[in-house]
C-alpha cells in the first residue's frame, strides 16, 4: 500500500487507515463466505459463473497479499448442463432430462469449499509458525468460527429452526462429537507437518481403517470383495509416499489418526441416528452438524490448552500482528463448516454410486488444485500412487454393487 515518490522515498498510510482496511477485508471475506453457503438448507437461485471465477474468501499469503488460486468456475460450469433424475428437496424425483439445480449447487460449493479450506488452512498454519506452530489451537478456533456461524443461523430471522434436543440426546452425541473433533484436529496436524496433497492422499485410505473398525470393533462384517480392494488403496498410498519431497513421519501418523477417528465417527453416528425420535428433534441435517461442531469445539479447548497453553501469549501476539493468520483462520473456519454441511446434504440427496464418484472427484480436484497453488511436488511416482489409491477407494465403494449385478 506504500507509494514511491519522485525523490525515491516511500509514503505509507497511517496505522489507523491500515486497521480500517484490514477490517473491511475481513467483513468482505465473512460476507462472501456467508453468501456462498447461504442461510438456508436449499439453493434458491441459479449460479452464473463468470470468466474471472467466483468472488469468494481467498487465502492470504504470509506477506499479506492474496494468493492467485486456481479458478474452479470453468471446471464446474459445465456441471449445470448435466441432466438426471435426482431427488429434489421435497423428496420427489426430478423429471427425466431435467436439471436439479439445487443438487448441482450443492456439489459445486462442496468442492469449492473443500478446495479453499485446504488452502486457507495451510496458510494459517504457515503464518502461525508451520510445523512448530499452533495446529491444535488453530483447529479449535476453526470449530469456534463454525459454532458462531451456526448460532447466527439460529438467531437470524427465517434462517434455520432451532433443534429441540434433550439432555439425553446431547449425552448420546458426545462420542460422535469427540471423534469429529479428533479427526479434524489430527487432519490439521497432518497438513501442518507436511504437504497438503500428501495428507489428502493418506486420508484417502480411510476405507481401510473403516473396514477394520467395523469388522472387529462394531462387529459389522465387511464383504470379501471390499477386503480385496484394500491392498490397492494401501499400495497407492505407499507409492505416493516413496518420492514425497515434503515427507514427514508426523504427517503420516497424524493423517492415519484422523482416519481412525473418522472411522469411529461413522460407526458412532450410525448408532446415534438409530435413537428413536432424534431426527425429528434435530429438525435438519444442518442442526445435527451444528450441534456436533459446538460440542467438538468445547471438547477441543482443554486439549488445546494442554498441548499449547504454555505458549498462548506467543500465539496471541502473532494473532494480533499477523493478518495472514487471523484472516486465513476465520476464512478456513467458515469454509470448513460450510463444505462439511453441504457435503452431508449432497450425499443425502444422491445414491451410493453417485456418492462414490463425487468423493473420488473431490479428492482429485483438491490434491491437484492445492498442489498447484501451494507449489507442492507432483512427481510421476506421487501421481501414480495417488491415482492407484483413489481408484482403489472408488472400487471399494462400488464393488459390492458390481458383485451383486454379476450374481
Amino acid at each position: 500500500l506504500c507509494i514511491l515518490n519522485k525523490n525515491q522515498s516511500y509514503s505509507c498510510p497511517s496505522p489507523s487507515i491500515m486497521k480500517v482496511a484490514s477490517t473491511l477485508v475481513l467483513v468482505i471475506s465473512f460476507a462472501s463466505a456467508v453468501s456462498a453457503f447461504g442461510l438456508s438448507n436449499g439453493a434458491k437461485s441459479v449460479l452464473s459463473p463468470t470468466k474471472t471465477g467466483f468472488n469468494m474468501v481467498k487465502p492470504i499469503g504470509i506477506n499479506g497479499n492474496r494468493l492467485n488460486t486456481v479458478s474452479l468456475s470453468e471446471a464446474t460450469g459445465d456441471a449445470m448442463e448435466v441432466t438426471g433424475g435426482g431427488k429434489n428437496e421435497g423428496g420427489e424425483v426430478a423429471a427425466k432430462g431435467g436439471v436439479d439445480v439445487g443438487l448441482m449447487l450443492y456439489f459445486l460449493f462442496w468442492y469449492v469449499g473443500n478446495y479453499y479450506y485446504n488452502i486457507t488452512n495451510k496458510m494459517a498454519l504457515k503464518a502461525a509458525g508451520g510445523k512448530t506452530g499452533f495446529p491444535m489451537t488453530i483447529s479449535a478456533l476453526q470449530l469456534g468460527v463454525g459454532m458462531i456461524y451456526a448460532l447466527f443461523l439460529w438467531v437470524a430471522p427465517d434462517a434455520r429452526g432451532k433443534p429441540t434436543v434433550t439432555k439425553d440426546d446431547i449425552i448420546k452425541m458426545l462420542p460422535v462429537a469427540f471423534c469429529f473433533m479428533g479427526a479434524h484436529s489430527a487432519s490439521v496436524f497432518a497438513m501442518g507437518a507436511g504437504a497438503v496433497s500428501f495428507a489428502q492422499i493418506v486420508k484417502a485410505a480411510e476405507p481401510a481403517f473403516a473396514a477394520v473398525i467395523a469388522q472387529f470393533v462394531y462387529k459389522n462384517p465387511v464383504s470379501k470383495a471390499k477386503w480385496l480392494c484394500l491392498p490397492i488403496v494401501i499400495g497407492g498410498v505407499i507409492l505416493a509416499s516413496v518420492k514425497e519431497l515434503d515427507f514427514a513421519v508426523s504427517a503420516l501418523v497424524s493423517a492415519c489418526i484422523a482416519n481412525l477417528f473418522a472411522a469411529f465417527k461413522g460407526n458412532e453416528n450410525k448408532k446415534l441416528m438409530e435413537t428413536e425420535g432424534l431426527k425429528d428433534r434435530m429438525g435438519s441435517i444442518g442442526n445435527q452438524f451444528a450441534l456436533t461442531t459446538m460440542l467438538g469445539f468445547l471438547m477441543s479447548i482443554p486439549v488445546a490448552l494442554f498441548k499449547e497453553g504454555s505458549r498462548l501469549g506467543e500465539f496471541t501476539q502473532i494473532f494480533k500482528t499477523t493478518p495472514a493468520l487471523w484472516m486465513n483462520l476465520i476464512a478456513s473456519g467458515l469454509w470448513f463448516y460450510g463444505y462439511n454441511e453441504l457435503a452431508t446434504m449432497t450425499l443425502k440427496k444422491t445414491g451410493a454410486v453417485t456418492q462414490s464418484v463425487a468423493n473420488t472427484a473431490k479428492r482429485v480436484i483438491v490434491i491437484v488444485g492445492v498442489a498447484l497453488v501451494m507449489g507442492e511436488s507432483l512427481n510421476p511416482m506421487k501421481l501414480i500412487g495417488c491415482s492407484i489409491g483413489i481408484g482403489g477407494v472408488f472400487l471399494y465403494s462400488v464393488i459390492d454393487n458390481l458383485v451383486k449385478k454379476k450374481e
